[in-house]
C-alpha cells in the first residue's frame, strides 16, 4: 500500500510539474517570431551606428519567405530612426566617408540581382547606384574623398549561354562553369567605370583611409572550398598594380586598415589545419610579414576595429564567456575593456572619444545594440528588438564544466526546467553545435531548431556542451578531435550526459539528442554507436557516410585539412568507422531525419542512406525523413523553420515524454494559415 501510495504522489508531482510547465513560458510562436540586431556600421564621426534588424516573416499575414532586415540609425542616447523599413533586405551596410548617406545591398523593387544603394542621411528615398554590367554586387567600399567605389560585382551569364539554357540546351558541365568576380572602380560622379584586372577570384574589397591603397581579397577559383580555404589578401593601388601581398595560411576572417592606413589588423588561422579563424595578427600597409599578437589566447577572436592608428580593439571568445580588449601594434598594452558574465558580445565598432558600439546578447534576450561611453564602463543597451519578453517567463541557464573520461575539462551551457522541481529526474535534449569549429557562449541560446527556453517550459533540461574541437579554447583545443572523428569528440558529449545523470538532475533513460550539421553528424553517431544511450533523436542536415560526404561537399579539402587530415584511399578504416551507417545494427533509437533537399554542403543523399539503411533492418527503429524543397544547409524560409521546430518537439515529446511506438503522424495540425 505504501509503494502504492509513493507512485501515486510522485505521479502527482510529474504531472504538477508538467502543467505548471505548459502554463508559462516561451512558445514556438514566440520562437518563430524573435527579432534581433545583426549588422552594424559606425559613422565616420563615431556619433552614430547604422544597424540592420532581423524580422522573421508573419506566416498569418505575410508570404513564406526568409526573415525581412531593415535599417536604422541610433545616436549614443538610443534615439533611432527608420530608415528602410517593412518588407525589405538590406544587408552590407556602410557609411558614405563624407556622411552624406548610407550604403547597403538590396535587391528592390523589380531588381533580378542584388544592387548597390545608398539613402540620404538628411532624408530622402534610397537611389541605386550605377555599376557595370547585370551581375549581383558581392561588396564595396568607397574612397577617402566620396568621390569613388571599389565594387566586387559577380559575373552575369552570357548572352550566349542564355540564348542556349532559353531554348532547351541547359546542361550544366560541374565545376567547370565557375565565373570568378570581378573588382570595378566606379565614379560616383557618373563618370566611366573602370575594370581592375586581376588574377583569380575576387571576394573583399577595403579602400585604405590614405586613398593610396586598396585592400583586396582574391582566390583562385569562385568555389566555396577556396573561399573557405584559400583565399589571400593582395594590396594594390587604385589603378590595379600590386603593391605588396600577405599570404595568411588557411582561413581568413575580418580584416581592416588603421586610421592612418599604415597597418592592416586581421584573423586569421595559425596554420592550414587551424580550424577557424581566430588569432589576431597586424600587418604593414605593404604586406610582406605579420605579427600575431596574442599567440597565448586561450579563445578565439571574433572581431576587431581599431581605437586609433597604434591600438587595436577586439571582441574575443573565451570558453563560454566574451571579452573586448585592446592590444597596441607592437604586441604590448594588452588590456580589457569590457568582460560582463552573460554579454556575449559578437559585433564591434569604435565611436568617438574611444566609445564602444557593440552587438551583445545575454541569456535573456537575442543580440541587442550596447554602447560604452569610454574605458571602463558598463555597457548600456539600447535597443529593445522584442519588448514582449518581459512579459514571459524564462528558464534559468547554468555554466557546466565536467571531467571527459580521459580527463580533459570540458564546458558547457544548461537551461533547467523552467518549474524545476528538486524531488524528480526530468527529460534532456542534448543540443550538439556543428562545426565542429563553433561554440555554445553565455548568452541567447533559443532558436527555431534549438528551441531552448520552450523545452524548459515544457519540462525539458537542454544541454550545450562544447566538446572537444570547438572553438573558443584556442587552437590547441579545437584541433584535438582532427583525424579521430567521432571517437573521443562524442564521447565527450555521452560522458556530459553522464554528469548531469550523477547531479541527480536528469532520468538517464529519457535522454534525447539533436544537432545540426556536424551536431547532425553526433545525432546520427547517437542514435546508430551510442544507440542504447538515447531514447530519441533529431538529426538536422547531418552526416551519416564519410566516404561519400567528401565526394558530394562543395568543401573537400576544408574536410581533409581541418577535419580528416588524411584521404580515404589512404585511410580506408578512418572514414569507414567513422561513418554511423557502419553501426545501424546497433540502431534501436527512434530518429527524425530533416534536410534541406538543396543543400550543398552536406548532400541530401546522406540523410537518405542512412534512411534506408535504418528502414532495410530486421528489426528496424522508428525512422522518418523530411525533405524541406528549396532548402540548403539549414532553414531559411519561415514556414519550414516553423514546420521544423514542431516536428523536433513533437519527435522528443512521443518518445521521451509520451507513449512511444510507433512515429507520430506525418502531418503537422495547426498550421498558421488563418
Amino acid at each position: 500500500m505504501m509503494a502504492m501510495s509513493c507512485r501515486i504522489t510522485v505521479f502527482l508531482l510529474t504531472t504538477a510539474a508538467a502543467g505548471a510547465a505548459l502554463a508559462a513560458g516561451m512558445t514556438l510562436d514566440d520562437i518563430a517570431r524573435l527579432q534581433q540586431v545583426d549588422e552594424m556600421a559606425v559613422s565616420p564621426d563615431g556619433r552614430q551606428v547604422a544597424w540592420t534588424r532581423v524580422v522573421p516573416r508573419d506566416l498569418r499575414q505575410e508570404d513564406d519567405g526568409p526573415a525581412w532586415q531593415t535599417l536604422q540609425v541610433s545616436d549614443q542616447t538610443g534615439a533611432t530612426r527608420d530608415f528602410v523599413t517593412g518588407a525589405v533586405n538590406v544587408g552590407s551596410i556602410q557609411w558614405v566617408p563624407d556622411q552624406s548617406a548610407i550604403a547597403f545591398v538590396s535587391r528592390r523593387h523589380d531588381d533580378e540581382v542584388a544592387r548597390l544603394y545608398r539613402i540620404p542621411v538628411d532624408g530622402g528615398e534610397a537611389r541605386p547606384i550605377q555599376t557595370p554590367g547585370e551581375g549581383s554586387v558581392i561588396d564595396y567600399s568607397f574612397s577617402a574623398d566620396s568621390a569613388h567605389v571599389a565594387v566586387v560585382i559577380a559575373q552575369p551569364e552570357g548572352e550566349a549561354d542564355r540564348k542556349r539554357r532559353e531554348t532547351g540546351f541547359d546542361a550544366v558541365v560541374f565545376e567547370e562553369q565557375d565565373r570568378p568576380q570581378r573588382l570595378w572602380i566606379v565614379s560616383l560622379a557618373g563618370g566611366e567605370s573602370r575594370l581592375v584586372e586581376l588574377d583569380g577570384s575576387v571576394q573583399g574589397v577595403r579602400w585604405s583611409p590614405a586613398g593610396d591603397r586598396v585592400l583586396v581579397r582574391i582566390t583562385p577559383r569562385q568555389r566555396v572550398d577556396d573561399t573557405l580555404m584559400f583565399e589571400r589578401m593582395r594590396i594594390i593601388d587604385p589603378s590595379g598594380d600590386e603593391i605588396g601581398r600577405i599570404d595568411n595560411p588557411g582561413k581568413l576572417g575580418h580584416a581592416a586598415w588603421s586610421p592612418d592606413g599604415r597597418w592592416l589588423a586581421f584573423v586569421a588561422t595559425e596554420s592550414v589545419h587551424d580550424t577557424r579563424a581566430g588569432r589576431l595578427m597586424v600587418a604593414p600597409a605593404d604586406g610582406g610579414d605579420w605579427v600575431h599578437l596574442l599567440p597565448e589566447l586561450a579563445g578565439h577572436v571574433i572581431d576587431v576595429a581599431w581605437r586609433d592608428s597604434d591600438t587595436i580593439t577586439f571582441v574575443s571568445h573565451e570558453g563560454v564567456r566574451a571579452r573586448v580588449g585592446t592590444i597596441r601594434t607592437d604586441g604590448s598594452g594588452e588590456s580589457t575593456q569590457v568582460s560582463r558574465p552573460g554579454l556575449i558580445v559578437d559585433r564591434l565598432g569604435i565611436g568617438r572619444n574611444a566609445s564602444l558600439w557593440l552587438g551583445a546578447s545575454t541569456p535573456r534576450h537575442p543580440r541587442e545594440l550596447y554602447v560604452a561611453d569610454g574605458e571602463d564602463t558598463e555597457p548600456r543597451r539600447l535597443t529593445d528588438s522584442n519588448p514582449w519578453l518581459k512579459e514571459v517567463e524564462l528558464a534559468k541557464q547554468e555554466v557546466v564544466t565536467y571531467p571527459a573520461r580521459d580527463g580533459l575539462s570540458i564546458e558547457g551551457l544548461l537551461v533547467w526546467p523552467l518549474k524545476h522541481d528538486e524531488r524528480l529526474r526530468y527529460p534532456l535534449i542534448l543540443a550538439v553545435h556543428g562545426g565542429p569549429e563553433s561554440h555554445y557562449s553565455n548568452g541567447w541560446l533559443t532558436g527555431y531548431n534549438l528551441p531552448a527556453q520552450h523545452a524548459a517550459a515544457e519540462g525539458y533540461f537542454m544541454f550545450f556542451p562544447n566538446y572537444r574541437g570547438s572553438t573558443g579554447r584556442g587552437v590547441e583545443f579545437a584541433l584535438r578531435s582532427q583525424g579521430r572523428p567521432a571517437r573521443e569528440e562524442f564521447d565527450d558529449l555521452v560522458d556530459g550526459v553522464d554528469h548531469l545523470i550523477e547531479r541527480g538532475l536528469v532520468d538517464g533513460e529519457r535522454v534525447g539528442i539533436t544537432g545540426g550539421s556536424y551536431g547532425g553528424y553526433a545525432t546520427a553517431w547517437g542514435a546508430t554507436y551510442y544507440s542504447e544511450r538515447f531514447a530519441a533523436a533529431v538529426m538536422n542536415v547531418g552526416l551519416s557516410d564519410k566516404i561519400a560526404m567528401l565526394g558530394t561537399s562543395d568543401i573537400p579539402r576544408e574536410l581533409y585539412l581541418v577535419h580528416y587530415r588524411a584521404w580515404p584511399w589512404e585511410d580506408w578504416a578512418l572514414y569507414r568507422e567513422a561513418s554511423p551507417i557502419f553501426y545501424v545494427e546497433r540502431a534501436q533509437t527512434p530518429l527524425l531525419i530533416l534536410h534541406g533537399d538543396a543543400d550543398p554542403r552536406v548532400d541530401p543523399t546522406q540523410s537518405r542512406i542512412l534512411y534506408r539503411y535504418l528502414t532495410l533492418q530486421d528489426d528496424p527503429p522508428p525512422v522518418r525523413l523530411v525533405l524541406y524543397p528549396g532548402e540548403g544547409h539549414g532553414n531559411q524560409r519561415a514556414a519550414s523553420r516553423w514546420d521544423y521546430s514542431r516536428r523536433l518537439m513533437r519527435w522528443m515529446n512521443h518518445y521521451l515524454k509520451g507513449e512511444g511506438g510507433d512515429p507520430p503522424p506525418h502531418a503537422i495540425p495547426d498550421l498558421p494559415l488563418d
